[in-house]
């Protein structure tokens, strides 16, 4: 599953630099032509960018780089919106990622809170399902045993014996009923 998601990624990267690629242009476009957005937002990082890029190319090279020669301004333009134009189209990539990664949450957690109410419906029922199983228990215990019931068939069948015994003595009850 991981492997598959690399080329979905590459894809999900390279369409959100296409559609940030324009404006990355346009800032470009600013950065020559506004005074204002060239001196205030496009020089500094590129300065910035070209002192620390310089500063490392001459430590690795053994050189000491204590004063490292500004760029001209038209350079520093260019480089200033090349960077903010880089820089947004990161910014829009990891507000895809993030967005992505939110909308994954929301989905894990109402898959949790699903599960949760499933569980709950689980325990409810097993919660019933026991007290039926106590009352069940209860209505079991209260019935006879079937020791008794067989004790009881035996009195039932010495009974009948007895009043078999008595109608083959005496066949005629109305004798007897008249005596009294």
């Amino acid at each position: 599953m991981v492997v598959g998601a690399f080329p979905m990624a590459k894809l999900l990267y390279l369409g959100i630099r296409q559609v940030s690629k324009p404006l990355a242009n346009r800032i470009k476009e600013a950065a020559r032509r506004s005074e204002f957005f060239k001196t205030y937002i496009c020089l500094p990082p590129a300065q910035l960018y070209h002192w620390a890029e310089m500063r490392t190319k001459m430590r690795i090279m053994g050189f000491n780089a204590e004063a490292v020669k500004p760029l001209n301004e038209g350079a520093a333009a260019e480089l200033g919106a090349e960077l903010l134009g880089e820089a947004i189209i990161f910014v829009t990539a990891c507000g895809c990622l993030l967005m992505e990664y939110l909308r994954q949450q929301a989905q894990r957690r109402h898959k949790e809170a699903e599960r949760r109410a499933a569980w709950n419906a689980l325990r409810d029922e097993m919660g019933h399902l026991a007290l039926a199983l106590e009352t069940l228990q209860g209505q079991v215990q209260a019935t006879p045993a079937k020791g008794a019931l067989e004790e009881l068939r035996q009195e039932l069948r010495e009974v009948r014996a007895q009043l078999h015994a008595d109608q083959v003595r005496n066949p005629d009850p109305l004798p007897d009923l008249l005596e009294y």
